[in-house]
């Protein structure tokens, strides 16, 4: 399809809204609410732009151009005066009772209000009238709240109830008294909530952390990163001033964390760092040439413990060090055995193995045993996307697009991706879950073989499992997940088993403990027993 941005011929999605049509094609238009992975809502009315029906149309209208589909033979005018006035006005009354304190404000020289109101060329501020107050609230260890730099964008609600499944954040008041908080002061529950951070335009919630340690952005060095804390491998941008890390932050990735994080991987690593390395000798602070002396020294008799969040190069030059016979990986025997059975598994490829964007457009899933949430957040995030995906498909037998996103979410009522989740206990997920089942740890295994093999053609006796079979053959790209979470191979042989059963459409994630258990695994090294029986045999120095 073909239409005219700023008198320059495009080819465009039909249908596709037009602020990411222009953005798509580098066209800057000012906006707040609309969010890419949001969608638009049409709530702040910045992003207006002036659109002709085609050629015989010569007078055009303002449209917001998050809200308007694309459409052939369109002409589209950004720079058009009625609509830049619009927009001038828009930020105007914005800016009505904003602080205007980016002089003490975090986000100054990072801000997305700073920039869409030097766009419009805002630079005075007309009115007299006592500005609107806010109470700000104690949200917990993690964000702060400035509630009167809220340009009411509503991006930290839609985020934070709709996309990421929490409940106590919400959004009161009405006209220019709205208010986003929660009912009272406390801690935010959802393990997503660090995203509002990046995700708020203003500085309404900013990461505490950064806040007692602060630096301006373009004094501070970065360099981008892996997280460290599951095994999902989010990329990540580390700030850092003086020796010290002040900031984590979301690194885009497409095909894995996408434009979100969770909190342990935001501020997990934020208060571990010693002001400076103390190394010491016999009790003695000593210096670095001292220190590697006396290591250097202790190398004949030492073992080697690697990690399985230390990287597959850190764990092999240990292990160069002090020989393949004294190098021990650092879980039990268990744990490694369990493991070990997961990567080979997944090398043998009963089924493609699923990346996160993978997770998000399943339309059917099955859990087995794991606490999803607690050993891969990012991935339950996915997850509860995933779990909207039928009512998107629903929206748009109505037609109404994915992107037109409070419209789709209500053209979808009641209709969800169904989610088969079998663990011990209650599970954040739950509320998901169109089957929430729960068996005792050695029991799930089994539950899952005979879902295989109902799936083979089998019959078993028990309902559930003959509904998780069904939900599972009538969907077009299932996916069966598992893990470590349990410490028992029964789970992760069953996921193998009905992802092979399923056949080529299945997907299948494994996930392990910690960010490279994987890779430590591959090193085939003994577990923490051995290193115990090697000590005792022959004490290492110490």
């Amino acid at each position: 399809m073909k239409l005219t941005l700023n008198g320059r011929e495009i080819e465009a999605e039909a249908g596709r809204d037009l602020l990411t049509t222009c953005l798509e094609n580098g066209v800057d238009v000012p906006h707040f609410c609309w969010d890419g992975d949001l969608g638009s809502v049409g709530a702040c009315r910045l992003c207006a732009v002036r659109v002709y029906d085609g050629p015989e149309d010569r007078v055009g209208r303002i449209e917001m151009s998050c809200m308007t589909p694309a459409k052939e033979g369109q002409r589209i005018e950004t720079a058009d005066p009625e609509a830049e006035a619009f927009r001038a006005h828009v930020i105007e009354w914005t800016m009505l009772n904003h602080p205007h304190d980016c002089a003490v404000c975090e986000e100054a020289g990072a801000c997305h209000l700073q920039d869409m109101t030097v766009a419009t060329g805002h630079h005075t501020r007309r009115s007299t009238a006592p500005k609107r107050t806010h109470r700000n609230q104690d949200l917990g260890p993690l964000l702060t709240h400035e509630m009167n730099r809220c340009i009411a964008c509503y991006r930290c609600v839609r985020f934070y109830r709709d996309y990421a499944g929490g409940a106590d954040l919400e959004v009161f008041g009405a006209h220019d008294r709205v208010y986003f908080g929660r009912a009272k002061d406390g801690a935010l529950e959802s393990p997503f909530a660090g995203n509002l951070a990046e995700l708020c335009p203003t500085g309404v919630f900013n990461d505490k952390h950064w806040s007692r340690h602060y630096a301006r952005r373009w004094d501070m060095r970065t360099t981008p990163s892996i997280c460290a804390h599951c095994a999902v491998g989010c990329n990540v941008t580390l700030f850092e001033r003086g020796g010290t890390l002040r900031q984590v932050q979301n690194r885009y990735h497409g095909a894995v964390n996408g434009s979100f994080l969770c909190d342990r991987g935001r501020f997990g690593m934020l208060n571990a760092e010693a002001s400076r390395p103390l190394p010491r000798v016999d009790g003695a602070v000593v210096g670095a040439d001292v220190a590697l002396e006396a290591a250097r020294a202790l190398l004949p008799g030492a073992i080697g413990i690697g990690s399985p969040r230390a990287s597959v190069e850190a764990n092999f030059a240990l292990r160069d060090l002090v020989g393949a016979d004294r190098f021990f990986a650092g879980v039990t025997e268990a744990e490694a055995a369990l493991v070990g059975r997961m990567a080979a598994i997944l090398a043998a490829g009963p089924a493609r193995i699923a990346s996160v964007k993978d997770i998000e457009s399943a339309d059917a899933a099955l859990i087995l045993g794991e606490d999803l949430t607690g050993t891969a957040p990012r991935a339950a995030l996915a997850l509860r996307v995933m779990a909207r995906g039928a009512a998107r498909d629903l929206a748009a037998e109505k037609g109404v697009p994915a992107w037109m996103e409070a419209a789709a979410r209500v053209a979808g009522e009641g209709r969800r991706s169904p989610v088969a989740l079998v663990t011990p206990l209650p599970d954040a997920l739950d509320p998901l879950a169109e089957l929430p089942l729960r068996r005792p740890p050695e029991e799930i295994g089994h539950f899952g073989q005979a879902v295989a093999a109902v799936l083979r053609g089998g019959a078993s006796g028990d309902p559930e499992v003959r509904a998780v079979a069904a939900l599972l053959r009538g969907a077009k790209a299932p996916l069966v997940i598992a893990g470590a979470g349990l410490g028992l191979a029964g789970p992760v042989e069953a996921a193998a088993a009905i992802a092979l059963a399923l056949g080529p459409k299945a997907r299948l994630a494994l996930f392990a403990p910690e960010a490279n258990s994987m890779g430590l695994a591959l090193l085939g090294a003994p577990g923490l027993e051995g290193a115990v029986a090697a000590l005792e045999a022959a004490p290492a120095p110490v």
